[in-house]
Protein backbone atom coordinates (compact mmCIF):
# COMPACT_ATOMS: atom_id res chain seq x y z
CA UNK A 1 0.00 0.00 0.00
CA UNK A 2 2.91 2.33 0.67
CA UNK A 3 4.07 1.90 -2.94
CA UNK A 4 1.26 4.01 -4.42
CA UNK A 5 2.70 6.62 -6.77
CA UNK A 6 1.63 10.22 -7.19
CA UNK A 7 1.26 9.89 -10.93
CA UNK A 8 -2.56 9.53 -11.03
CA UNK A 9 -3.04 12.80 -9.08
CA UNK A 10 -0.12 14.70 -10.60
CA UNK A 11 -1.07 18.12 -11.91
CA UNK A 12 0.09 20.18 -14.83
CA UNK A 13 2.81 22.67 -13.79
CA UNK A 14 1.31 26.17 -13.44
CA UNK A 15 4.04 27.76 -15.55
CA UNK A 16 3.24 25.76 -18.70
CA UNK A 17 0.58 28.24 -20.00
CA UNK A 18 3.22 30.99 -20.21
CA UNK A 19 5.42 28.80 -22.39
CA UNK A 20 2.50 27.71 -24.56
CA UNK A 21 1.25 31.29 -24.97
CA UNK A 22 4.74 32.48 -25.89
CA UNK A 23 5.07 29.75 -28.50
CA UNK A 24 1.68 30.46 -30.10
CA UNK A 25 2.55 34.15 -30.66
CA UNK A 26 6.11 33.39 -31.75
CA UNK A 27 4.92 30.86 -34.31
CA UNK A 28 2.42 33.38 -35.73
CA UNK A 29 5.32 35.79 -35.96
CA UNK A 30 7.66 33.34 -37.67
CA UNK A 31 5.23 31.74 -40.11
CA UNK A 32 3.61 35.08 -40.80
CA UNK A 33 6.80 36.40 -42.39
CA UNK A 34 8.08 33.05 -43.68
CA UNK A 35 4.98 32.16 -45.66
CA UNK A 36 4.94 35.43 -47.62
CA UNK A 37 8.69 35.64 -48.16
CA UNK A 38 8.85 33.94 -51.59
CA UNK A 39 5.77 35.81 -52.87
CA UNK A 40 7.28 39.12 -51.77
CA UNK A 41 10.72 38.45 -53.23
CA UNK A 42 9.47 37.36 -56.65
CA UNK A 43 7.80 40.74 -57.27
CA UNK A 44 9.93 43.05 -55.10
CA UNK A 45 12.74 45.47 -55.89
CA UNK A 46 14.98 43.30 -53.71
CA UNK A 47 15.49 40.97 -56.70
CA UNK A 48 15.19 43.65 -59.39
CA UNK A 49 18.76 42.90 -60.48
CA UNK A 50 17.76 39.32 -61.44
CA UNK A 51 16.28 38.62 -64.91
CA UNK A 52 12.54 38.03 -64.57
CA UNK A 53 12.78 34.45 -65.86
CA UNK A 54 15.20 33.57 -63.05
CA UNK A 55 13.50 35.31 -60.13
CA UNK A 56 11.51 32.32 -58.95
CA UNK A 57 14.66 30.22 -58.69
CA UNK A 58 16.59 32.97 -56.89
CA UNK A 59 13.66 33.59 -54.51
CA UNK A 60 13.66 29.89 -53.65
CA UNK A 61 17.41 30.01 -53.01
CA UNK A 62 17.01 33.02 -50.69
CA UNK A 63 14.15 31.29 -48.87
CA UNK A 64 16.01 28.03 -48.31
CA UNK A 65 19.20 29.87 -47.35
CA UNK A 66 17.14 31.67 -44.70
CA UNK A 67 15.71 28.35 -43.50
CA UNK A 68 19.24 26.96 -43.27
CA UNK A 69 20.17 29.85 -40.99
CA UNK A 70 17.06 29.40 -38.84
CA UNK A 71 17.93 25.78 -38.20
CA UNK A 72 21.69 26.27 -37.95
CA UNK A 73 21.66 28.83 -35.13
CA UNK A 74 20.08 26.38 -32.65
CA UNK A 75 23.65 25.08 -32.30
CA UNK A 76 24.69 28.49 -30.97
CA UNK A 77 21.64 28.90 -28.75
CA UNK A 78 21.98 25.41 -27.29
CA UNK A 79 25.70 25.89 -26.61
CA UNK A 80 25.28 29.30 -24.94
CA UNK A 81 22.42 27.97 -22.84
CA UNK A 82 24.14 24.80 -21.67
CA UNK A 83 27.51 26.41 -21.03
CA UNK A 84 26.81 29.94 -19.80
CA UNK A 85 23.37 31.51 -19.47
CA UNK A 86 20.73 28.82 -18.96
CA UNK A 87 17.61 28.36 -21.05
CA UNK A 88 15.52 31.22 -19.64
CA UNK A 89 18.08 33.99 -20.15
CA UNK A 90 19.11 32.73 -23.58
CA UNK A 91 15.50 32.60 -24.80
CA UNK A 92 14.76 36.10 -23.50
CA UNK A 93 17.85 37.74 -25.06
CA UNK A 94 17.56 36.02 -28.42
CA UNK A 95 13.87 36.99 -28.52
CA UNK A 96 14.90 40.66 -28.44
CA UNK A 97 17.21 40.06 -31.42
CA UNK A 98 14.26 38.37 -33.12
CA UNK A 99 12.11 41.49 -32.60
CA UNK A 100 14.84 43.68 -34.12
CA UNK A 101 14.89 41.46 -37.23
CA UNK A 102 11.17 41.91 -37.78
CA UNK A 103 11.59 45.67 -37.46
CA UNK A 104 14.21 45.59 -40.23
CA UNK A 105 11.87 43.74 -42.61
CA UNK A 106 9.12 46.27 -42.05
CA UNK A 107 11.42 49.30 -42.40
CA UNK A 108 13.64 48.17 -45.29
CA UNK A 109 11.25 46.66 -47.85
CA UNK A 110 13.10 48.57 -50.62
CA UNK A 111 16.65 48.00 -49.38
CA UNK A 112 18.36 44.72 -50.18
CA UNK A 113 20.99 45.13 -47.43
CA UNK A 114 18.46 46.22 -44.83
CA UNK A 115 16.03 43.42 -45.73
CA UNK A 116 18.71 40.75 -45.71
CA UNK A 117 19.96 42.08 -42.35
CA UNK A 118 16.45 41.55 -41.03
CA UNK A 119 16.39 37.97 -42.36
CA UNK A 120 19.74 37.31 -40.68
CA UNK A 121 18.55 38.69 -37.32
CA UNK A 122 15.33 36.65 -37.49
CA UNK A 123 17.32 33.53 -38.37
CA UNK A 124 19.67 34.23 -35.43
CA UNK A 125 16.89 35.01 -32.95
CA UNK A 126 14.47 32.31 -34.04
CA UNK A 127 17.21 29.72 -34.33
CA UNK A 128 18.76 30.70 -31.01
CA UNK A 129 15.56 30.03 -29.05
CA UNK A 130 14.30 27.11 -31.11
CA UNK A 131 16.01 24.21 -29.27
CA UNK A 132 15.46 25.79 -25.88
CA UNK A 133 11.72 26.47 -25.61
CA UNK A 134 10.80 22.81 -26.10
CA UNK A 135 13.46 21.50 -23.70
CA UNK A 136 12.64 24.32 -21.23
CA UNK A 137 9.05 23.07 -21.34
CA UNK A 138 10.32 19.54 -20.62
CA UNK A 139 12.35 20.85 -17.66
CA UNK A 140 9.11 21.76 -15.89
CA UNK A 141 8.25 18.05 -15.52
CA UNK A 142 9.59 15.34 -13.24
CA UNK A 143 9.22 11.56 -13.19
CA UNK A 144 6.11 12.09 -11.02
CA UNK A 145 4.16 13.86 -13.78
CA UNK A 146 6.05 12.85 -16.93
CA UNK A 147 2.92 11.03 -18.16
CA UNK A 148 1.49 14.51 -18.72
CA UNK A 149 4.50 15.56 -20.79
CA UNK A 150 3.32 13.72 -23.92
CA UNK A 151 -0.01 15.54 -23.76
CA UNK A 152 1.78 18.85 -23.29
CA UNK A 153 4.22 18.19 -26.15
CA UNK A 154 1.27 17.37 -28.41
CA UNK A 155 -0.57 20.42 -27.10
CA UNK A 156 2.59 22.44 -27.60
CA UNK A 157 2.71 21.37 -31.23
CA UNK A 158 -1.03 21.98 -31.62
CA UNK A 159 -0.62 25.55 -30.30
CA UNK A 160 2.28 26.18 -32.66
CA UNK A 161 0.00 25.36 -35.53
CA UNK A 162 -2.88 27.41 -34.11
CA UNK A 163 -0.67 30.48 -34.53
CA UNK A 164 0.66 29.26 -37.86
CA UNK A 165 -2.88 28.72 -39.24
CA UNK A 166 -3.97 32.32 -38.80
CA UNK A 167 -0.62 33.61 -40.01
CA UNK A 168 -0.79 31.49 -43.18
CA UNK A 169 -4.37 32.54 -43.83
CA UNK A 170 -4.09 36.26 -43.17
CA UNK A 171 -0.58 37.36 -44.12
CA UNK A 172 -0.90 36.79 -47.92
CA UNK A 173 -3.98 39.04 -47.83
CA UNK A 174 -2.18 41.69 -45.79
CA UNK A 175 0.74 41.59 -48.23
CA UNK A 176 -1.61 41.98 -51.19
CA UNK A 177 -3.93 44.63 -49.71
CA UNK A 178 -1.81 46.57 -47.19
CA UNK A 179 1.71 46.22 -48.56
CA UNK A 180 4.92 44.65 -47.25
CA UNK A 181 5.57 47.20 -44.47
CA UNK A 182 2.34 46.24 -42.68
CA UNK A 183 2.57 42.56 -43.65
CA UNK A 184 6.04 42.26 -42.12
CA UNK A 185 5.27 44.64 -39.26
CA UNK A 186 2.38 42.61 -37.82
CA UNK A 187 4.58 39.55 -37.14
CA UNK A 188 7.01 41.89 -35.35
CA UNK A 189 4.24 43.02 -32.99
CA UNK A 190 3.32 39.39 -32.30
CA UNK A 191 6.95 38.57 -31.51
CA UNK A 192 7.08 41.42 -28.98
CA UNK A 193 3.92 40.03 -27.33
CA UNK A 194 5.49 36.55 -27.28
CA UNK A 195 8.56 37.91 -25.50
CA UNK A 196 6.40 39.75 -22.96
CA UNK A 197 4.33 36.63 -22.17
CA UNK A 198 7.49 34.58 -21.64
CA UNK A 199 8.88 37.26 -19.30
CA UNK A 200 5.66 37.26 -17.22
CA UNK A 201 6.26 33.68 -16.09
CA UNK A 202 9.82 34.33 -14.89
CA UNK A 203 9.08 33.74 -11.18
CA UNK A 204 7.40 30.38 -11.66
CA UNK A 205 9.78 28.54 -14.00
CA UNK A 206 11.97 25.62 -12.96
CA UNK A 207 15.43 26.66 -14.17
CA UNK A 208 17.94 23.86 -14.63
CA UNK A 209 21.36 25.54 -14.17
CA UNK A 210 23.83 25.54 -17.07
CA UNK A 211 26.80 23.18 -16.92
CA UNK A 212 29.21 26.13 -17.53
CA UNK A 213 31.64 23.70 -19.12
CA UNK A 214 32.59 22.34 -15.69
CA UNK A 215 31.36 18.81 -16.26
CA UNK A 216 34.49 16.68 -16.80
CA UNK A 217 32.29 13.94 -18.23
CA UNK A 218 30.38 16.04 -20.79
CA UNK A 219 29.79 14.79 -24.31
CA UNK A 220 32.72 16.73 -25.78
CA UNK A 221 35.12 15.71 -23.01
CA UNK A 222 34.25 12.03 -23.39
CA UNK A 223 34.54 12.29 -27.17
CA UNK A 224 37.94 14.01 -26.87
CA UNK A 225 39.21 11.32 -24.50
CA UNK A 226 38.04 8.59 -26.86
CA UNK A 227 39.80 10.13 -29.88
CA UNK A 228 43.09 10.91 -28.13
CA UNK A 229 43.42 7.75 -26.02
CA UNK A 230 46.07 5.25 -27.06
CA UNK A 231 45.68 1.50 -26.67
CA UNK A 232 48.76 -0.75 -26.39
CA UNK A 233 49.64 -2.25 -29.73
CA UNK A 234 46.86 -0.41 -31.54
CA UNK A 235 46.74 2.73 -33.62
CA UNK A 236 44.13 5.46 -33.47
CA UNK A 237 41.94 4.84 -36.52
CA UNK A 238 39.08 6.86 -35.06
CA UNK A 239 41.31 9.91 -34.73
CA UNK A 240 42.40 9.49 -38.34
CA UNK A 241 38.76 9.35 -39.49
CA UNK A 242 37.84 12.45 -37.47
CA UNK A 243 40.96 14.23 -38.72
CA UNK A 244 40.05 13.40 -42.29
CA UNK A 245 36.64 14.97 -41.73
CA UNK A 246 38.26 18.15 -40.40
CA UNK A 247 40.66 18.33 -43.36
CA UNK A 248 37.79 17.74 -45.78
CA UNK A 249 35.83 20.60 -44.18
CA UNK A 250 38.83 22.93 -44.44
CA UNK A 251 39.37 21.90 -48.08
CA UNK A 252 35.75 22.68 -48.94
CA UNK A 253 35.95 26.12 -47.38
CA UNK A 254 39.28 26.68 -49.13
CA UNK A 255 37.77 25.83 -52.52
CA UNK A 256 34.97 28.32 -51.94
CA UNK A 257 37.42 31.02 -50.82
CA UNK A 258 39.64 30.55 -53.89
CA UNK A 259 36.67 30.90 -56.22
CA UNK A 260 34.79 33.67 -54.41
CA UNK A 261 37.65 35.88 -53.26
CA UNK A 262 40.35 35.26 -55.86
CA UNK A 263 38.38 34.09 -58.90
CA UNK A 264 40.43 30.89 -59.19
CA UNK A 265 38.57 28.03 -60.87
CA UNK A 266 38.91 24.90 -58.73
CA UNK A 267 38.58 21.58 -60.64
CA UNK A 268 35.65 19.42 -59.55
CA UNK A 269 34.26 22.16 -57.25
CA UNK A 270 31.03 23.62 -58.71
CA UNK A 271 30.98 27.39 -59.10
CA UNK A 272 27.34 27.39 -57.91
CA UNK A 273 28.38 26.18 -54.45
CA UNK A 274 28.17 29.50 -52.64
CA UNK A 275 29.19 30.03 -49.00
CA UNK A 276 26.02 28.68 -47.41
CA UNK A 277 26.17 25.41 -49.37
CA UNK A 278 29.89 25.07 -48.68
CA UNK A 279 29.57 25.81 -44.96
CA UNK A 280 26.77 23.25 -44.58
CA UNK A 281 28.76 20.59 -46.43
CA UNK A 282 31.78 21.34 -44.24
CA UNK A 283 29.65 21.07 -41.09
CA UNK A 284 28.21 17.79 -42.34
CA UNK A 285 31.70 16.42 -42.89
CA UNK A 286 32.74 17.38 -39.36
CA UNK A 287 29.68 15.80 -37.76
CA UNK A 288 29.70 12.62 -39.88
CA UNK A 289 33.39 11.77 -39.76
CA UNK A 290 33.79 13.05 -36.21
CA UNK A 291 30.91 10.89 -35.03
CA UNK A 292 32.26 7.82 -36.83
CA UNK A 293 35.72 8.41 -35.36
CA UNK A 294 34.41 8.76 -31.81
CA UNK A 295 32.25 5.65 -32.21
CA UNK A 296 35.29 3.61 -33.37
CA UNK A 297 37.30 4.40 -30.24
CA UNK A 298 34.61 5.18 -27.66
CA UNK A 299 35.37 2.18 -25.45
CA UNK A 300 38.81 3.66 -24.80
CA UNK A 301 37.15 6.38 -22.73
CA UNK A 302 36.06 3.86 -20.09
CA UNK A 303 38.13 4.22 -16.97
CA UNK A 304 38.80 7.86 -17.73
CA UNK A 305 35.07 8.56 -17.48
CA UNK A 306 32.19 6.74 -15.71
CA UNK A 307 30.42 4.05 -17.68
CA UNK A 308 27.22 6.11 -17.57
CA UNK A 309 28.94 9.02 -19.34
CA UNK A 310 30.41 6.76 -22.03
CA UNK A 311 27.06 5.05 -22.55
CA UNK A 312 25.46 8.48 -22.76
CA UNK A 313 27.78 9.48 -25.61
CA UNK A 314 26.99 6.22 -27.38
CA UNK A 315 23.28 7.05 -27.07
CA UNK A 316 23.82 10.54 -28.52
CA UNK A 317 25.68 9.10 -31.52
CA UNK A 318 22.78 6.73 -32.16
CA UNK A 319 20.33 9.64 -31.93
CA UNK A 320 22.36 11.58 -34.51
CA UNK A 321 21.94 8.71 -36.98
CA UNK A 322 18.17 8.84 -36.48
CA UNK A 323 18.28 12.59 -37.04
CA UNK A 324 20.38 12.26 -40.19
CA UNK A 325 17.87 9.86 -41.72
CA UNK A 326 15.05 12.40 -41.28
CA UNK A 327 16.79 15.16 -43.29
CA UNK A 328 15.17 14.07 -46.61
CA UNK A 329 11.76 14.65 -45.02
CA UNK A 330 12.61 18.29 -44.36
CA UNK A 331 13.84 18.77 -47.92
CA UNK A 332 10.27 17.93 -49.00
CA UNK A 333 8.41 19.66 -46.19
CA UNK A 334 10.01 23.10 -46.39
CA UNK A 335 9.33 23.35 -50.11
CA UNK A 336 5.61 23.71 -49.44
CA UNK A 337 6.37 27.38 -48.76
CA UNK A 338 8.43 27.76 -51.94
CA UNK A 339 7.93 25.16 -54.70
CA UNK A 340 4.27 24.47 -53.89
CA UNK A 341 3.42 28.17 -53.63
CA UNK A 342 4.94 28.77 -57.05
CA UNK A 343 3.04 25.77 -58.42
CA UNK A 344 -0.19 27.11 -56.92
CA UNK A 345 0.30 30.44 -58.69
CA UNK A 346 0.00 28.55 -62.00
CA UNK A 347 -3.31 26.96 -60.97
CA UNK A 348 -6.86 28.28 -61.09
CA UNK A 349 -8.72 29.23 -57.92
CA UNK A 350 -12.17 27.57 -58.32
CA UNK A 351 -14.26 30.55 -57.21
CA UNK A 352 -17.20 29.39 -59.33
CA UNK A 353 -17.51 26.08 -57.41
CA UNK A 354 -20.24 26.17 -54.75
CA UNK A 355 -18.08 24.26 -52.29
CA UNK A 356 -14.98 26.46 -52.56
CA UNK A 357 -14.67 28.94 -49.63
CA UNK A 358 -13.73 32.04 -51.63
CA UNK A 359 -14.45 34.16 -48.58
CA UNK A 360 -11.60 32.33 -46.83
CA UNK A 361 -9.12 31.29 -49.55
CA UNK A 362 -8.81 33.71 -52.44
CA UNK A 363 -5.25 33.11 -53.62
CA UNK A 364 -2.68 30.31 -53.87
CA UNK A 365 -0.45 31.48 -51.02
CA UNK A 366 -3.26 30.87 -48.52
CA UNK A 367 -3.24 27.13 -49.25
CA UNK A 368 -0.39 26.91 -46.74
CA UNK A 369 -3.01 27.45 -44.02
CA UNK A 370 -4.16 23.87 -44.72
CA UNK A 371 -0.99 22.57 -43.08
CA UNK A 372 -1.56 23.95 -39.55
CA UNK A 373 -5.33 23.43 -39.79
CA UNK A 374 -4.87 19.76 -40.62
CA UNK A 375 -2.29 19.37 -37.84
CA UNK A 376 -4.78 20.69 -35.29
CA UNK A 377 -7.23 18.03 -36.51
CA UNK A 378 -4.78 15.16 -37.01
CA UNK A 379 -3.04 15.30 -33.60
CA UNK A 380 -6.24 14.57 -31.61
CA UNK A 381 -7.40 12.14 -34.34
CA UNK A 382 -4.17 10.17 -34.03
CA UNK A 383 -4.16 10.12 -30.22
CA UNK A 384 -7.86 9.40 -29.72
CA UNK A 385 -8.67 7.14 -32.67
CA UNK A 386 -5.75 6.01 -34.84
CA UNK A 387 -3.13 4.96 -32.26
CA UNK A 388 -5.61 3.11 -29.97
CA UNK A 389 -7.03 1.32 -33.04
CA UNK A 390 -3.53 0.23 -34.13
CA UNK A 391 -2.80 -1.06 -30.62
CA UNK A 392 -6.02 -3.09 -30.60
CA UNK A 393 -4.89 -4.95 -33.72
CA UNK A 394 -1.46 -5.61 -32.21
CA UNK A 395 0.60 -2.86 -33.87
CA UNK A 396 2.36 -0.58 -31.39
CA UNK A 397 2.95 2.89 -32.97
CA UNK A 398 6.33 3.52 -31.36
CA UNK A 399 8.02 6.90 -31.95
CA UNK A 400 10.46 5.44 -34.48
CA UNK A 401 7.74 3.62 -36.39
CA UNK A 402 5.70 6.81 -36.58
CA UNK A 403 8.68 8.78 -37.86
CA UNK A 404 9.53 6.20 -40.53
CA UNK A 405 5.99 6.10 -41.86
CA UNK A 406 5.88 9.89 -41.80
CA UNK A 407 8.82 10.07 -44.20
CA UNK A 408 7.08 7.62 -46.54
CA UNK A 409 3.82 9.63 -46.54
CA UNK A 410 5.77 12.76 -47.51
CA UNK A 411 7.04 10.86 -50.55
CA UNK A 412 3.48 9.96 -51.57
CA UNK A 413 2.51 13.63 -51.23
CA UNK A 414 5.22 14.61 -53.70
CA UNK A 415 4.17 11.94 -56.18
CA UNK A 416 0.73 13.56 -56.26
CA UNK A 417 2.28 17.04 -56.53
CA UNK A 418 4.28 15.75 -59.50
CA UNK A 419 1.13 14.41 -61.18
CA UNK A 420 -0.52 17.80 -60.68
CA UNK A 421 2.52 19.45 -62.27
CA UNK A 422 2.18 17.18 -65.31
CA UNK A 423 -1.40 18.34 -65.74
CA UNK A 424 -0.31 21.99 -65.48
CA UNK A 425 2.46 21.37 -68.03
CA UNK A 426 -0.05 19.87 -70.47
CA UNK A 427 -1.81 23.22 -70.65
CA UNK A 428 -4.99 21.98 -69.02
CA UNK A 429 -6.74 24.29 -66.58
CA UNK A 430 -5.88 22.88 -63.15
CA UNK A 431 -7.90 23.62 -60.03
CA UNK A 432 -6.05 24.82 -56.94
CA UNK A 433 -8.29 22.46 -54.96
CA UNK A 434 -6.15 19.54 -56.15
CA UNK A 435 -3.33 20.76 -53.90
CA UNK A 436 -5.47 19.72 -50.93
CA UNK A 437 -4.35 16.09 -51.39
CA UNK A 438 -0.58 16.61 -51.24
CA UNK A 439 -1.05 19.04 -48.32
CA UNK A 440 -3.07 16.40 -46.46
CA UNK A 441 -0.49 13.65 -46.98
CA UNK A 442 2.49 15.89 -46.24
CA UNK A 443 0.83 17.16 -43.05
CA UNK A 444 0.04 13.63 -41.91
CA UNK A 445 3.72 12.83 -42.46
CA UNK A 446 4.73 15.94 -40.50
CA UNK A 447 2.62 14.94 -37.50
CA UNK A 448 4.21 11.50 -37.52
CA UNK A 449 7.74 12.90 -37.83
CA UNK A 450 7.94 16.29 -36.19
CA UNK A 451 5.38 16.09 -33.37
CA UNK A 452 6.81 12.70 -32.41
CA UNK A 453 10.39 13.96 -32.55
CA UNK A 454 9.74 16.62 -29.89
CA UNK A 455 9.00 13.87 -27.39
CA UNK A 456 11.65 11.49 -28.77
CA UNK A 457 14.53 13.98 -28.73
CA UNK A 458 13.88 15.15 -25.16
CA UNK A 459 13.46 11.63 -23.75
CA UNK A 460 16.61 10.26 -25.43
CA UNK A 461 19.04 13.02 -24.37
CA UNK A 462 20.95 12.97 -21.09
CA UNK A 463 20.37 15.88 -18.68
CA UNK A 464 23.54 17.76 -19.64
CA UNK A 465 22.86 17.42 -23.37
CA UNK A 466 19.15 18.19 -23.71
CA UNK A 467 19.64 21.69 -25.14
CA UNK A 468 22.39 20.58 -27.52
CA UNK A 469 20.60 17.44 -28.71
CA UNK A 470 17.52 19.54 -29.48
CA UNK A 471 19.80 21.84 -31.47
CA UNK A 472 20.99 18.84 -33.47
CA UNK A 473 17.37 17.89 -34.10
CA UNK A 474 16.63 21.29 -35.58
CA UNK A 475 19.82 21.04 -37.62
CA UNK A 476 18.06 18.34 -39.63
CA UNK A 477 16.04 21.12 -41.29
CA UNK A 478 19.28 22.87 -42.23
CA UNK A 479 20.44 19.80 -44.11
CA UNK A 480 16.96 19.33 -45.55
CA UNK A 481 17.21 22.76 -47.17
CA UNK A 482 20.79 21.96 -48.16
CA UNK A 483 19.46 19.07 -50.29
CA UNK A 484 17.16 21.59 -52.01
CA UNK A 485 19.98 24.06 -52.70
CA UNK A 486 22.19 21.27 -54.03
CA UNK A 487 19.39 20.11 -56.33
CA UNK A 488 18.74 23.66 -57.53
CA UNK A 489 22.46 24.07 -58.24
CA UNK A 490 22.55 20.75 -60.12
CA UNK A 491 19.73 21.70 -62.49
CA UNK A 492 21.72 24.75 -63.57
CA UNK A 493 24.25 22.36 -65.04
CA UNK A 494 23.89 22.03 -68.82
CA UNK A 495 24.31 18.25 -68.75
CA UNK A 496 21.60 17.82 -66.11
CA UNK A 497 19.29 20.22 -67.95
CA UNK A 498 19.77 18.22 -71.16
CA UNK A 499 18.90 14.96 -69.40
CA UNK A 500 15.74 16.49 -67.93
CA UNK A 501 14.75 17.79 -71.38
CA UNK A 502 15.28 14.32 -72.83
CA UNK A 503 12.60 12.92 -70.50
CA UNK A 504 9.94 15.03 -72.16
CA UNK A 505 8.82 16.37 -68.77
CA UNK A 506 9.29 19.84 -67.29
CA UNK A 507 12.06 20.57 -64.82
CA UNK A 508 9.51 21.13 -62.04
CA UNK A 509 7.83 17.76 -62.62
CA UNK A 510 11.12 15.84 -62.74
CA UNK A 511 12.31 17.45 -59.52
CA UNK A 512 9.05 16.60 -57.76
CA UNK A 513 9.33 12.93 -58.66
CA UNK A 514 13.02 13.01 -57.73
CA UNK A 515 12.23 14.29 -54.22
CA UNK A 516 9.50 11.66 -53.85
CA UNK A 517 11.98 8.89 -54.66
CA UNK A 518 14.47 10.49 -52.26
CA UNK A 519 11.89 10.22 -49.46
CA UNK A 520 11.07 6.57 -50.19
CA UNK A 521 14.75 5.58 -50.06
CA UNK A 522 15.15 7.50 -46.78
CA UNK A 523 12.08 5.79 -45.28
CA UNK A 524 13.51 2.35 -46.05
CA UNK A 525 16.88 3.28 -44.53
CA UNK A 526 15.15 4.72 -41.46
CA UNK A 527 13.09 1.56 -40.95
CA UNK A 528 16.20 -0.62 -41.20
CA UNK A 529 18.06 1.41 -38.56
CA UNK A 530 15.06 1.79 -36.24
CA UNK A 531 14.90 -2.00 -35.80
CA UNK A 532 18.20 -1.91 -33.87
CA UNK A 533 17.78 1.35 -31.94
CA UNK A 534 17.68 0.96 -28.09
CA UNK A 535 15.17 3.41 -26.57
CA UNK A 536 16.15 5.46 -23.49
CA UNK A 537 14.25 7.24 -20.67
CA UNK A 538 16.03 10.38 -19.50
CA UNK A 539 13.37 12.44 -17.75
CA UNK A 540 14.43 14.43 -14.68
CA UNK A 541 13.95 12.59 -11.37
CA UNK A 542 11.29 13.91 -9.00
Amino acid sequence: MSQTTAAPTARLPRQIPYIIGNEACERFSFYGMRNILVQFLVSSVILAYVPEAERQGVAKDVFHSFVIGVYFFPLLGGWLSDRYFGKYNTVLWFSLIYCAGHACLALFEDSRNGFYTGLFLIALGSGGIKPLVVSFCGDQFTTANKHLAKLVFDGFYWTINFGSFFASLLMPLFLRDLGPAVAFGIPGVLMFIATFIFWLGRKQYVRVPPTRGEDPHSFLNVARSALLAQAPGQGRPGLLVAGFGALLAVAMLGCWLLQAAFGVAVPYWPADFHFIITACLALGALIAFGGIGVSMQLERARGRHPDAAVDGVRAVLRILIVFALTTPFWSLFDQKASTWVIQGKAMTVPHEAWWWPSWLVSEAGQMQALNPLLIMLLIPFNNVLLYPALRRIGFEPTPLRRMGWGIAFSGIAWVIAGLIQLQIDSGAQTSLALQTWPYLLLTFGEVLVSATALEFAYSQATVAMKGVIMAFWYLTSTFGSLWVLLTNAAVRNDAVTARIAATGYSENAVLMFFFAAFAFVAALAFAAYARTYPMQDNYRAA
